[in-house]
Order: structure tokens, then C-alpha cells, then sequence
């Protein structure tokens, strides 16, 4: 069984950062995407890792504040997201997959192992 997990999100103010962590203890980390979902609005795409090439990919809106990177050793994937705003709220999930199906992208098909997410929350 894939299992996966989110930690890290918190309330912030704008301009604040947070650390995300997607974990998992029964499959290893490699292609691996983070999307967000906010209230009343559709889940989209934040960033795409590739295992194979490095490849990385972010949505646009967050390019320049959110970092993915990995610690191999830990089998652990972060998202820093720096300068963060209120339109940034959102609940946060990491999602992996078997299969490694590139970073032209951001698409949430492309990833069957997903965690439960984690709420980030920015206001004043």
C-alpha cells in the first residue's frame, strides 16, 4: 500500500513563509506533484517534480515564492512557499505515482498516490 502524507501547513500572515512536507514510509519518493485546492475554486496544479531528469515545474502564479526540492535520504519532498498571499489559501496535497510521466505539466491524472493535504491558511 502507497501511503503518503502532508505536514508542515499553518495560518500566516501575507508576506510570511511556510515549509511543506510530503512523506511516505512504504514508497519511495520520485515523481512527485503538490496542487492546491481553495474554497469555491477547482484543485490546480502548484508544482511537478520529475525523479528521472530533475525537471521541474510550477505554476505560474508561484513561480519566484515556491521552491519543491527532496531529501533522498529521508524520502521526504518539501514545497517552500515564500511571500505568501492570502490567495495562497488553500489545502495543499502531494501526489506520486509509479510511473514517471514528465513535468511538461501539472496534471493531476498523471498521480494515483495522494495524501489527505494540509491546510494553508494566509491573512492579516
Amino acid at each position: 500500500q502507497v501511503q503518503i502524507v502532508e505536514s508542515g501547513g499553518g495560518s500566516v500572515q501575507p508576506g510570511g513563509s511556510l515549509r511543506l512536507s510530503c512523506a511516505s514510509t512504504t514508497f519511495t519518493l520520485t515523481y512527485v506533484g503538490w496542487f492546491r485546492q481553495a474554497p469555491g475554486k477547482e484543485r490546480e496544479g502548484v508544482s511537478c517534480m520529475s525523479g528521472g531528469d530533475g525537471t521541474k515545474l510550477y505554476l505560474d502564479s508561484v513561480k519566484g515564492r515556491f521552491t519543491v526540492s527532496r531529501d533522498n535520504s529521508k524520502n521526504i519532498v518539501y514545497l517552500q512557499i515564500d511571500n505568501l498571499k492570502p490567495e495562497d489559501t488553500a489545502v495543499y496535497y502531494c501526489a506520486t505515482d509509479r510511473t514517471d510521466s514528465g513535468c511538461s505539466g501539472i496534471h493531476y491524472w498523471n498521480y494515483e498516490y495522494w495524501g489527505h493535504g494540509t491546510q494553508v491558511t494566509v491573512s492579516s
